[in-house]
């Protein structure tokens, strides 16, 4: 019965679908390239739901970003390259050859084995990655992006042997990036453009090199960098939002308030939060 509901729905959406191209001015003009901002919109709005524990909202954006798929393959059945039959028997066909644990006679010890079968059976697919990384999107958020490459690589055996070994390398790693900052302050504020930008580029490199270390202590020790920082950002904006308005409140500029009078604020606000 609550398959039959599901099935449904479904159904009711593809049909709604059918009805927007053929009768909305707006959903027939669009394409695909035209649709992939607001996928991307979509996609960060069902994160912000995620994060912010709103289920309500999940359920929503998770139909927005539905939507976005349905208008996909409608297009796509339009040029006769796909329809929606083919987008769920390929995920299908995926996952049944990717989990021989479910649908074979392959055993498992657990979930980082299935990761690891997970790997290799994309490299042996006749379009899938030819190489451990290549299944990382090169656009995708570049912490994101290298919490992936590490987890791909570990995957496939690449990672430390005991993870407290990794506080060594971030310690290094601290160390190298002070290091260039105090021997290059010069030319990191030079008025010589070229000096600068050449120095500019090797902090930074040290710096990439800092916080590509701290993401792989994250992941070792199962944190998520990524939600990590968000967390922090939402802190922060919560924080300084409070002494913006207390600054309104008493009638300055943020600009005109002490340092001093900032920090007793922010200390208020995070009490608050308690």
């Amino acid at each position: 019965m609550k398959r039959e509901k599901d099935l449904q729905a479904f159904e009711r959406l593809l049909n709604i679908m059918d009805d927007l191209r053929e009768k909305c001015p707006w959903d027939r003009k669009q394409t695909m390239e035209s649709l992939r901002p607001n996928t991307i919109e979509e996609t960060y709005e069902l994160c912000d739901a995620i994060m912010a524990s709103d289920m309500r909202n999940v359920a929503k954006e998770l139909g927005d970003v539905l939507l976005h798929i349905v208008f996909y393959a409608k297009i796509g059945s339009e040029k006769g390259e796909f329809d929606i039959a083919d987008v769920c028997n390929l995920l299908c066909d995926k996952l049944v050859y990717r989990h021989p644990h479910v649908y074979g006679n392959v055993e498992v010890s657990g979930a980082g084995e299935v990761v690891q079968n997970w790997e290799q059976l994309k490299r042996t697919e006749k379009d899938g990655n030819k190489t451990v990384l290549s299944g990382v999107p090169v656009s995708l958020p570049s912490l994101i992006k290298a919490y992936r490459m590490q987890d791909k690589a570990r995957a496939v055996g690449f990672d430390w042997q005991r993870r407290e070994d990794v506080w060594d390398k971030v310690t290094e790693e601290i160390g190298e990036l002070r290091a260039e900052l105090s021997s290059m302050a010069e030319e990191l504020f030079s008025e010589d453009r070229s000096r600068k930008e050449a120095a500019r580029k090797k902090a930074e490199g040290e710096l990439g090199d800092l916080i590509f270390s701290l993401v792989n202590a994250a992941r070792l020790y199962d944190l998520n960098p990524d939600s990590a920082l968000e967390m922090t950002n939402r802190k922060f904006r919560s924080r300084f939002t409070y002494i913006e308005m207390k600054a309104r409140e008493t009638g300055l500029d943020l600009k005109d308030m002490t340092l001093a009078r900032m920090d007793e604020l922010w200390e208020e606000a995070k009490r608050m939060e308690f």
